[in-house]
């Protein structure tokens, strides 16, 4: 089964002649390791269901510190949603962590297919629903949580995404410096 149907299916019933459909608004496209997948100022069209690789968006502020917003692996999904949903430009950066095999969706071909398909209108509805559930999660932990407490739930919910990442990566995820990290990691495996 095709990764995305696969994807679509733990959510809502898609059959195959439906699957196609969207299939056929979808581009192939891959980037090599160290690609700019989005940059600030640019209208942002699409979103992207990650098949290979890993993405990261980003913000850099007034300093020209850079700040973590979201990593993406196989079977995430991408992009800059501020920009996408409002119809504006991209304020992130998204770039490739590794080489990444993406599959690009239209929003306009996207829309256009939610009214004749509201099964897949419901599957990108929850995607949504989850997405605004875990951004929020996330401001919260940070607000209330020390970093060891938000170390411990980042390793616990994105196990498999601190080895494919740089470790200052994390650390801008975390909104900590790359030596705090460390001190981090210390302390945790004399607990």
């Amino acid at each position: 089964m095709h990764p995305l149907h696969r994807h679509i299916e733990n959510q809502v019933d898609l059959p195959d002649v439906d699957f196609n459909r969207l299939l056929d608004i979808c581009d192939w496209v891959h980037f090599k390791k160290g690609s700019l997948l989005i940059q600030p100022g640019q209208p942002i069209h699409h979103q992207y269901f990650v098949i290979g690789g890993c993405l990261r968006a980003y913000a850099i502020d007034l300093k020209g510190k850079d700040h973590t917003i979201q990593f993406a692996i196989e079977d995430w999904w991408m992009s800059d949603y501020i920009a996408y949903y409002s119809e504006g430009t991209s304020q992130l950066h998204v770039s490739c962590i590794e080489d990444c095999e993406l599959l690009k969706i239209s929003k306009k071909e996207l829309v256009q297919l939610f009214d004749t398909l509201p099964q897949l209108e419901r599957f990108f509805r929850r995607q949504l629903e989850n997405a605004f559930v875990a951004f929020q999660s996330r401001i919260l932990t940070n607000l209330k949580s020390t970093a060891y407490e938000r170390y411990e739930l980042f390793l616990s919910k994105y196990p498999n995404i601190e080895q494919r990442v740089k470790n200052y990566h994390v650390a801008s995820y975390l909104g900590i410096t790359p030596e705090s990290l460390s001190r981090l990691r210390k302390q945790r495996t004399r607990s």
